[in-house]
Formats: C-alpha cells, structure tokens, sequence
C-alpha cells in the first residue's frame, strides 16, 4: 500500500538530484561558461517578454467591431461628420485612425484621402512592428552564443584531458559544452516561432486595415442619398 508514495517521494528526489547536479555542471564551466548561460538565459527572458507584449498589442489592434463601420458609414451619409470623427477618436485602433485621418480630409481631391490614409496606415504598421527584429535577433543570436558556449567549453575540456588524461574528464567537459548548445538552440527555436506567429498576425491586421480603407473610401464616393 506505501509502495506508490516511496516511489513518488523518490522520483522528485531524484528530479531534485537532477537539477542540482545541472546547475553545479554549469557552475563548474567557469566564468565564461557562467556568463554564456547567464546571457542566453537573458535572451529568453527577453523574448518572452517581447512575444507577451507585441501578441497583446497585435491581438487588440486586430479587433475591428464592423458595428463601428456600420456607424461611420451612417454619419457620413447623413453628414455628421463631427459625431464619425468623435467615435473614431474613442475607438483604439489602427483602422479607427485611418479612418479619421480620411474624415479630416473630406472636401479635398481622393487622391489626398487617400494618401493621408495610407500614410496613417503606414506609421501603424511601423508601431505593430516594434521590437520583432529584436525577436528576430535573438532568434539568430542565441544557437550562436550556444555554439560558442560549446567551442570554449571543448577547449577547457581538452586542457583539462591534456592535465588529467582520463575519459571521465573528457566526457564531463563534453557534457557540459553541450549544455549551451542545447539551451541555445532551445532559446533560438522559441524565439524563432514566436517571431513568425507575430509576423503572420500583423500581416492579418494589414490585411483588415486594408479592406477598411477600401470600404470607406468607396463610402466617400457613395452618390449622396
């Protein structure tokens, strides 16, 4: 009957062992083995933060309510254009500011509309897009820290052989260069999807701006009712 919590109790004490001999292994690495996981470890916090971030901010900025376009489009065609504008600015959204940015311009050629338009267009984009090439370098930075981390690591470990000419000593140091490769590749992979789920999302966001822009420049040049 006790023979399942021995084995549970044993199991996370060996768990615990596990982890303890890892981080002494890396303790035992020196000060630059130190540094290289301290920094990719750095690297992760960082890109988990940036793909937190730009995930919340792509997510809102994707949300358009077609309610709010039903009720631009109902101002516009009865004139109120003060009233469109007024709900423009309490709507927080890429599109919401294109959208404004054409209602200011209403009375002037097409062309200028939709310049204005666009060059609103564009500066959102820009802001959807911050901080994803800072993704993206980690992305590429971390595997090469990690294979760095590896060479240096290789080097300790045959001078080591070279002072003390025994396999278990090999091995060790083998044991732990590769443990920066591992942690690297694991960081740069993360990151790597991470940073190509953002970039498909802001392409879905251009895409819904896009259409927006179309629907109320064609709304502008609606016969009036």
């Amino acid at each position: 009957m006790l023979q399942y919590p021995i084995l549970l109790f044993q199991d996370a004490a060996g768990d615990e062992e596990k982890a303890q001999s890892l981080f002494n292994l890396i303790l035992e690495g020196g000060i630059l083995g130190i540094i290289i996981v301290s920094l990719l470890l750095l690297l992760s916090i960082l890109g988990l933060y940036i793909f937190i971030e730009r995930f919340l901010t792509i997510s809102k900025a994707g949300r358009v309510d077609q309610n709010f376009m039903n009720a631009i489009r109902m101002n516009v065609q009865q004139g109120n254009i003060p009233a469109a504008r007024g709900l423009c600015q309490r709507t927080d959204t890429p599109v919401a500011r294109m959208v404004e940015k054409g209602l200011m311009r209403i009375g002037k050629p097409l062309d200028d509309i939709n310049a204005a338009i666009e060059n609103v267009g564009n500066l959102e984009v820009f802001k959807l897009e911050k901080n994803l090439s800072t993704l993206a370098s980690v992305a590429g930075a971390a595997p090469m820290i990690g294979f760095f981390g590896t060479v240096t690591g290789m080097i300790l470990a045959f001078q080591k052989m070279s002072e003390s000419p025994e396999a278990s000593e090999l091995a060790l140091g083998i044991y732990q260069a590769l443990i920066t490769t591992a942690l690297g590749l694991f960081v740069g992979i993360l990151a790597f999807i991470g940073y190509n789920l953002l970039v498909a999302k802001v392409n879905q966001v251009v895409f819904k701006m896009e259409a927006s822009s179309v629907e109320f420049v064609d709304l502008l040049q609606e016969p009036a009712h």
